[in-house]
């Protein structure tokens, strides 16, 4: 796969990415797989990933400021 951004080859790679999920609230998910740029760094979620981030972040206390969740495949 190319990337959109640069051209150059995208590669699958863990990494940890934070998440606003309201004005105060942000989640950082640890161990999350992705698919990544080599010389950019752009990023793609592939669906299945997206969906089980998706109802991660539905389950968060909105009330918290940060909270680390280790996302798990």
């Amino acid at each position: 796969m190319k990337c959109q951004v640069c051209g150059s080859t995208m590669k699958p790679f863990v990494t940890d990415l934070p998440f606003k999920v309201t004005d105060i609230t942000i989640v950082v998910l640890k161990g999350l797989p992705v698919i990544q740029c080599e010389r950019c760094s752009e990023y793609l979620l592939e669906d299945k990933v997206m969906s089980r981030v998706d109802a991660l972040l539905l389950r968060i206390n909105k009330s918290a400021e940060l909270e680390v969740i280790k996302f798990a495949a």
